[in-house]
């Protein structure tokens, strides 16, 4: 039975994307939302609108019964998560599945997996994609941590096995500091996952973060639709991401996406994935899997001209890939800004009454967002409040496109990140593409020490 009303289990910009993409395809949407999203764009624009409960994100988007619930009684066919929230949630998807929902995401077993940290590593390995030296899993005691770092090389970096956003990693730089740093790093695993195992990782020095964007037909068919870069990082948080990377050559990108597709193929992965390495000197190693749809998503579409969630909303209903790995074509260049609702300095949160708004435009600029003026920033959720995204027939013209694009945006009432986007920009080292997931950080210390 082919997907008619499809539920929204999430908010703001993904939401409104999700709606997008479903309206375009005939089919109808509801909007799930909390009372602090009473006034938020999907929920105005969708066919159907259900509360489902106060501002906390645990007990509204992240309230399972609540959105079961609104589903059954909006008669939706199919659950699409967006991401955050539940969109990895394996447990989610095969409740929604009992339940006689289409899950728009992949299959549960997938998403448990690739979850762990230390699974989605032993995996990856076996299904050929290249690793980072390091544990095989996770480290029971510190004879065999001590024995592991000599072995591969001081720094080491300890990581949760659950964990995420920077939490329970700890870099190791010799032999003296390993007992205390492991230690750490357990605690503040069970503190902030509930889980204090850890597993080590060689520590690269100064890599890039290349992600490549795959998407499988659950029954053995996959393709990549090239690579991202995502080396501008704060905090572990992306900032601004392009594709395709400045560093990586066609024939690394041929190379890379294909042993990614052929493993995505042989693991008959369902529907979108992306594949996170970290890249130094050539070499790529495995870090992660996102079993979901990425924030940067559109820079992938503008240079390939696929739309992501129509695709992964077309592969739920079972009607497979619409494209072959030949039909793929990549075009010229693009950028993404993630534009917060934060002071561009300090980063300090800045909910509040968007008193003023006008999107940019033009060719080749697209802007993902909610906003309006009158809308009212709620303070209980993540910050970023829009992305802006350009294209150009080359990276320089669309840094180019990006500065005329970031002058015309007007958003007044909270602070944004617009000011740094427009700082970084301009700064030689990034016009020219030579940066690492150090660089920014970097960059923001030198500008706060002048």
């Amino acid at each position: 039975m082919a997907i008619k009303r499809l539920l929204i289990a999430n908010r703001g910009e993904i939401a409104l994307r999700i709606h997008r993409a479903a309206r375009e395809m005939g089919i109808e949407t509801v909007a799930v939302h909390s009372t602090a999203d009473a006034d938020a764009m999907h929920v105005r624009l969708a066919d159907h609108a259900v509360c489902i409960g106060p501002p906390a994100a645990k007990d509204s988007y992240l309230n399972v019964a609540a959105i079961i619930s609104a589903a059954e009684i909006t008669q939706a066919d199919a659950i699409h998560p967006g991401y955050g929230f539940l969109s990895e949630n394996a447990r989610f998807a095969e409740i929604v599945e009992a339940h006689g929902l289409k899950w728009v995401g992949p299959k549960p077993e997938h998403i448990r997996t690739m979850g762990d940290k230390v699974e989605a590593k032993r995996t990856a390995g076996a299904l050929g994609l290249p690793l980072v030296p390091g544990s095989d899993g996770a480290i029971e005691d510190f004879d065999e941590a001590r024995a592991l770092a000599a072995t591969i090389g001081y720094p080491v970096i300890i990581k949760a096995a659950s964990g995420g956003g920077g939490r329970g990693m700890k870099v190791v730089n010799n032999a003296e500091e390993l007992e205390s740093q492991m230690g750490q790093a357990r605690s503040e695993a069970k503190a902030a996952f509930g889980d204090a195992t850890v597993y080590m990782e060689k520590y690269l020095g100064n890599p890039r973060h290349i992600e490549f964007q795959i998407f499988g037909d659950g029954n053995g068919a996959a393709v990549h639709l090239g690579e991202r870069d995502c080396s501008l990082q704060r905090r572990h948080q992306k900032v601004l991401e392009e594709a395709p990377s400045p560093v990586i050559t066609p024939e690394e990108r041929d190379r890379m996406g294909g042993i990614v597709a052929k493993a995505m193929a042989d693991m008959a992965y369902r529907g979108a994935g992306t594949i996170e390495f970290l890249w130094e000197n050539g070499e790529f190693y495995f870090i992660e899997m996102n079993t979901r749809l990425q924030v940067e998503h559109p820079v992938t579409e503008a240079i390939t001209g696929v739309d992501l969630v129509r695709e992964q909303i077309r592969i739920a209903d079972g009607q497979g890939l619409a494209f072959t790995q030949d039909e793929i074509e990549f075009k010229g260049h693009a950028i993404e800004c993630r534009i917060n609702a934060e002071d561009p300095w300090t980063f300090a949160p800045s909910p509040g009454l968007v008193t003023n708004y006008h999107a940019a435009g033009g060719m080749n600029v697209r802007v993902d967002s909610g906003l309006y003026a009158g809308y009212r920033v709620p303070p209980y959720y993540d910050s970023m409040i829009g992305k802006l995204i350009v294209s150009g027939r080359s990276r320089n013209g669309a840094i180019m496109r990006l500065k005329r694009a970031l002058e015309e945006m007007v958003i007044d009432g909270v602070k944004t990140s617009i000011p740094l986007h427009q700082a970084l920009l301009e700064d030689p080292e990034f016009q020219t593409g030579d940066y690492t997931i150090k660089w920014l950080e970097e960059w923001l210390a030198k500008r706060a020490a002048h």
